[in-house]
This record gives structure tokens, C-alpha cells and sequence, in this order.
């Protein structure tokens, strides 16, 4: 069996907490204490510099542990606390993809407005400097705790800024003994994980003309390494402050909102066989006394949108099942409205065990239909060829072998109706494309007779696609 269960136990806290107890402390005092600690009572605002590398969370080969990464060379973080903004920059590398061409340098600017959510806010209230900020605005509270022989003191706040379900996001500082700031976390609203656990851990703190500051900052989100940055420098309330956050004329700015999604229709392809678009691409297949449902969706709006289509194609039959083709976030964020209707997923086996752990994780942020049923998910593994057929319709799912892109890649095939069903393999473009390469590797290893093809990612513009489409340029029309 390919799937492992080390991914289900990624949500399980790795801090052995000893003795914890509440403690009638001032928080205030606390506060101050570590504000002077690292020399922030009049810090305003912080830049500093170094290197580092961001992991590609929930993008990766691997779901969970061994997530490829981009480094990150001249990174460089401002923050103006007054105004909650900051800007990140650097030059980028991706990792390489086996086969591929070689990764190209790029260019990171991102800029953390006021009034972002909290996914990008939390980036600047995390830090020593603004955690303790934050805390000092936010009536903190204070208990002792000891964790691994060592006594903490646990300062936590609540923001004004409020979540989905509209409770308030909670952010929990560790200060230690020399009142300095070793760890911080705070949990975000995600549509796959849930109440996400994020946690960043501050060490070898140095002094940098009389502030302090941690030359290693390692971020981890649900107990993965995702982010590692190491510093050699950093100033105090920067006299050129408004230069740093500004992007250069002519720079990237922030991606605008994205457009309304378009409406979701439906078109036959055979008898009992529907494509459903309005987004990423679905496909619904009915059987005699049921309906399997490829694809999710790329979120809670679109597999809502996916399973009301569904039910007013197929009023009178049930949705047994919904097909993950790989758990990528943008491919699995649609999945919450299907559990939350009791439909048991189909994964591959290397992704059961991480799926039935996210969407099983609390959901006391994220507010969704599945928060509110409370159902758990149902998931049944791939391991790597599995049949669904009742004399009516066949469909095979097949494991993807040797995919760098994802190693929990399933296609659907339709022998009768001649159909591949397939996510993330684009339309050859003239480039190398290993991923193609793999894809018609496995085509022809499971000898997969098919003349139309229907992708997740529809072309642009939207146009029937057949088998010498996707493959002839790689292994011939066949």
C-alpha cells in the first residue's frame, strides 16, 4: 500500500507541555518587561534583511512532509506598525522540476495592506516587536506555563478583526525567562484545513543598535517547516521608511479582485455523462442507482455550485461519491460542501490519510457548511486502479506513477464513452513538459483507449479537445 499514515499525525501539536496552570498575573507588566527586553518601547516601525526560503505549501509534490521550496536571496521585511502595512522583497529561485527546464529567477514584492485579512495581517503581528504590540492594544491576558523544564509566561490576545464564523482570531506569545519572545502562534480560517495551526519560533536574538532581534525565524503550519528566514540586519524605525514599503513605478502591484465567477452550465458529452463548467472543470456520471461527482471544485462556492448543478441534472439519484483528482489546495477546497452532505471522497491512497485529517480538523474559524454540519469526511484511498461499474457506466481511476507535479495524481477514464478525465496536464505549447511526458508514459502503460479529452484547467478559449490535442506532440496520435 502506497498511502502512509505519518500525514494524519501532522495535526498533532509537537510541544510535550508538562505542568500549565493559570496564573492572576498583570499581563501588563509582562508586556513592558519584553518591550524593554528587546529595546521596542518606542519602536514604530522595522526593516530588516538576510535570506530565506518559503516552502510550497500545499502545492508540492508531497502534500505534507518533504514540501519542495523556493529560496529567497536579498529578502528584506518592513513593517510600520502604526499603519499595519508592510512590504516583503527578494529574488526568488523555484526548486527544479525533474526533466524540466531550469528554474528561472524572479522577483518577490509583496505588500500587506491595512486592511487585509488575516491571512496576510497576521504576517506583522506575529513578530516579537508586533506581538507584543498587539498584545498592549488588546487587553492580554497572562498565565504560566511550563514546557520541556522551562517556565513561560503565555501572554494571549484576541483581535478586532473577526473571522468568517465571526469570532475573533486569538494570537498566543511565549516569553521566556530573559523576556524574550521565543515562540508565537495563531490559527487562520482555511477551506481545506480548517482552524490552520500556524506557529513561528524566534531564536539567537541579537542586538542591532539597540533594538533586538532573532537572526532565525522558522514558521510552521500545521507542524511543517514552511518558511525559514536568517537575518543580518536590522533598523529601528527607518528614516526612509515610506521608500522601503513603496513599490518602484512601474512594479507588480497586488492581484485585483477576481472576477465574478462565470455562471455554471452543463453540457452532454453521452448518455448519463455531464461537463460542468462555470470554473475548474467537473464532470458528473450517473449510474444506476447513483452519481459520482470528478472533481470538487477550487472552492466552498464552487463545489456548492458544482453540487447544485449535479442535483438539478440528476434530480431523483443520490451523489455517492466526489473524485479528488490530487489534494492540492486549489484542488481540494471545494471538497468541505460534499462531506458536509455525507458523500465520501475518492483520493489517492497518498493522500487519503491527509485529507481525512484536514477536514477533520476543528472549523470554529472557517464558518463553512461543513462547520456547521459537523460531519466527518469520508475517504476511500486509490491505491492504483479502482473500477466503479453497475452494467450501466465503467469508470476506472487510475494512479498517475512518477508525476513530479503531485504524487497523488489520479485521471478518470470512460472505456465506453472513449473520455480521459484529467487535472493540471496543460495543452502542449511547444516547451518541454515533463509532466505531458509522464502522462502519456501512464497512458500508454494502462493502454487507455480514449478520443476526447476533459481538463480541470479548460482551454482559453474553451474548445473540445481530443487525444492528439494532449498527447500527439508527445507519443504520437496513436
Amino acid at each position: 500500500m502506497r498511502g502512509t499514515r505519518p500525514a494524519a499525525a501532522v495535526f498533532a501539536l509537537c510541544v510535550v507541555v508538562s505542568v500549565a496552570r493559570a496564573a492572576a498575573e498583570d499581563a501588563n507588566p509582562v508586556i513592558a518587561e519584553a518591550l524593554r527586553a528587546i529595546g521596542a518601547d518606542s519602536l514604530t516601525s522595522i526593516t530588516y534583511s538576510g535570506t530565506a526560503a518559503q516552502g510550497n505549501f500545499g502545492q508540492s509534490r508531497t502534500i505534507t512532509f518533504g514540501i519542495a521550496s523556493t529560496s529567497i536571496r536579498n529578502y528584506t521585511r518592513t513593517i510600520d506598525f502604526t499603519t499595519s502595512t508592510a512590504r516583503t522583497t527578494g529574488d526568488t529561485l523555484p526548486p527544479a522540476v525533474r526533466g524540466g527546464p531550469p528554474p528561472q529567477p524572479g522577483k518577490l514584492d509583496q505588500t500587506i495592506a491595512a486592511d487585509a485579512p488575516w491571512v496576510q495581517q497576521h504576517q506583522i503581528w506575529v513578530t516579537p516587536w508586533g506581538f507584543l504590540r498587539g498584545a498592549a492594544a488588546n487587553h492580554a491576558s497572562v498565565r504560566s506555563q511550563k514546557i520541556d523544564g522551562e517556565t513561560y509566561r503565555v501572554v494571549t490576545w484576541t483581535t478586532p478583526q473577526k473571522a468568517p464564523s465571526g469570532l475573533p482570531y486569538k494570537v498566543v506569545g511565549y516569553v521566556n525567562g530573559n523576556n524574550l519572545v521565543e515562540r508565537v502562534e495563531t490559527w487562520i480560517d482555511h477551506p481545506v484545513l480548517g482552524d490552520e495551526h500556524r506557529e513561528f519560533v524566534y531564536s539567537d536574538y541579537r542586538d542591532f543598535g539597540g533594538v533586538k532581534a532573532p537572526l532565525r525565524t522558522t514558521q510552521k503550519q500545521v507542524g511543517m517547516d514552511t518558511f525559514v528566514a536568517v537575518i543580518s540586519t536590522a533598523r529601528a524605525n527607518p528614516p526612509d521608511l515610506a521608500a522601503l514599503l513603496t513599490p518602484p513605478a512601474g512594479a507588480a502591484r497586488a492581484a485585483p479582485a477576481p472576477p465574478a465567477p462565470a455562471a455554471t452550465t452543463s453540457q452532454k458529452l453521452a448518455d448519463g455523462v455531464y461537463r460542468i463548467t462555470g470554473g475548474y472543470v467537473s464532470m458528473a456520471v450517473e449510474f444506476r442507482d447513483f452519481i459520482v461527482v470528478l472533481e470538487g471544485g477550487e472552492s466552498e462556492a464552487r463545489g456548492q455550485a458544482i453540487l447544485a448543478e449535479t442535483k438539478r441534472l440528476f434530480p431523483n439519484k443520490r451523489i455517492k461519491y466526489v473524485v479528488n483528482t490530487h489534494p492540492h489546495f486549489d484542488h481540494a477546497s471545494g471538497l468541505a460542501p460534499f462531506v458536509a452532505e455525507g458523500i465520501t471522497i475518492r483520493a489517492d491512497d497518498n493522500a487519503k490519510y491527509f485529507l481525512e485529517a484536514a477536514l477533520g480538523t476543528p472549523r470554529t474559524l472557517v464558518g463553512d457548511t461543513l462547520a456547521k454540519s459537523k460531519k466527518k469526511p469520508k475517504v476511500e484511498g486509490v491505491v492504483e486502479k479502482q473500477v466503479v461499474t453497475d452494467g450501466m457506466h465503467t469508470l476506472e481511476l487510475h494512479h498517475v506513477a512518477g508525476l513530479d507535479h503531485s504524487d497523488s495524481m489520479l485521471i478518470a477514464y470512460l472505456p465506453k464513452e472513449k473520455i480521459l478525465f484529467c487535472a493540471d496536464f496543460r495543452l502542449p505549447t511547444g516547451q518541454p513538459d515533463p509532466s505531458l511526458v509522464t502522462l502519456g508514459d501512464n497512458i500508454e502503460r494502462l493502454h487507455l483507449d480514449f478520443d476526447r479529452v476533459v481538463m480541470v484547467h479548460a482551454p482559453n478559449p474553451d474548445r473540445p479537445v481530443t487525444r492528439a490535442d494532449l498527447l500527439g506532440p508527445v507519443k504520437g496520435t496513436n
